[in-house]
């Protein structure tokens, strides 16, 4: 099961790469153009919810802190996790965090593109799946 790490910081600018990272890992794993543009408009949601939602204040106004995105992708389909972190890549909250309970509207646009979503375990993220069905498959897979 290959696993791509990204962090970032809670920067706006960020999220595109985010989202380019992510469809270059779906595309490899085998999904099609059409699911390509479901998973990009969800993996931007999330980013975009951790950009907002995750960056820590300093005195001097710069964000401080990371966003963790994992994408692990295996035979059956790609699963990612969006998660709040220190600048230390601990995450910044247990338990349900605003990520995982602010804006019903973005929730709601992220489940209807995901195959599956919730709570990304303790740490108050994001979690999305994806299954590759058989009829997906475009091509060998390379790495």
């Amino acid at each position: 099961m290959p696993t791509v790490t990204l962090r970032f910081s809670p920067m706006a600018e960020h999220v595109r790469t985010a989202r380019l990272v992510a469809v270059s890992v779906a595309r490899r794993a085998g999904f099609g153009e059409d699911q390509l543009d479901e998973i990009r408009i969800a993996i931007g949601e999330a980013c975009a919810r951790a950009v907002a939602g995750g960056a820590l204040q300093t005195a001097a106004g710069p964000a401080v802190g990371l966003v963790d995105m994992r994408l692990c992708d295996d035979r059956d389909g790609l699963d990612v996790t969006v998660v709040q972190c220190d600048v230390h890549g601990e995450p910044l909250v247990a338990g349900p965090g605003p990520l995982a309970t602010e804006d019903p509207l973005s929730l709601a646009l992220m489940a209807g593109m995901a195959d599956s979503s919730g709570q990304a375990g303790t740490s108050g993220g994001l979690r999305l799946s994806w299954k590759l069905s058989s009829g997906d498959a475009v091509g060998a897979r390379a790495f």
